[in-house]
């Protein structure tokens, strides 16, 4: 039924996956955060059982895309079970940032915090900061010191962008 269908927004922060060997239906896992707040965020596993959507998932999709999923929740039936959503419609929100060459940075992840984007390289220590619009926010020498990065900005920035 379309009246129990639900419509969530979140990031797409791994790589899709065909769900059989044809790859006629696709999973992915969906990182929704209704909030800015860590503690709310949710992952969720996500499956495309049309052909159709689930090539455009497999083929089309990048991690740190924000995407909008419609569909059907599926709650367990049995402890062993997992929670999913059942995907019948998906837009993509916005694209992920295009790093120049990604291939030359094979140990890089992005991550999402809120609005924010962190480049994290394994390689070093220093993570870089972007607002999802691309704007540069600044670079920490480690993780830890994101939040006092994220501050000063937003400081920064309710006082007029100084």
């Amino acid at each position: 039924m379309a009246d129990d269908a639900i419509a969530l927004d979140g990031f797409l922060d791994e790589e899709t996956v065909p769900g059989d060997l044809h790859g006629s239906t696709a999973r992915f896992r969906l990182t929704v955060s209704p909030t800015d707040e860590r503690t709310d965020e949710m992952i969720l596993p996500c499956s495309v059982a049309d052909a159709e959507l689930a090539h455009a998932v497999i083929h089309d999709l990048v991690p740190g895309d924000k995407l909008r999923v419609t569909g059907h929740l599926r709650l367990p039936r049995t402890p062993d079970e997992p929670i999913w959503l059942v995907v019948t419609a998906l837009t993509v929100l916005e694209t992920a940032p295009l790093m120049t060459d990604p291939a030359t940075v094979a140990t890089a992840v992005i991550e999402r915090y809120g609005p924010y984007v962190c480049w994290f390289d394994a390689d070093t220590i220093d993570v870089e900061v972007f607002t999802e619009g691309g704007t540069w926010v600044g670079t920490v020498p480690e993780p830890n010191d994101l939040g006092e990065l994220l501050e000063a900005f937003e400081q920064r920035q309710a006082a007029g962008g100084e």
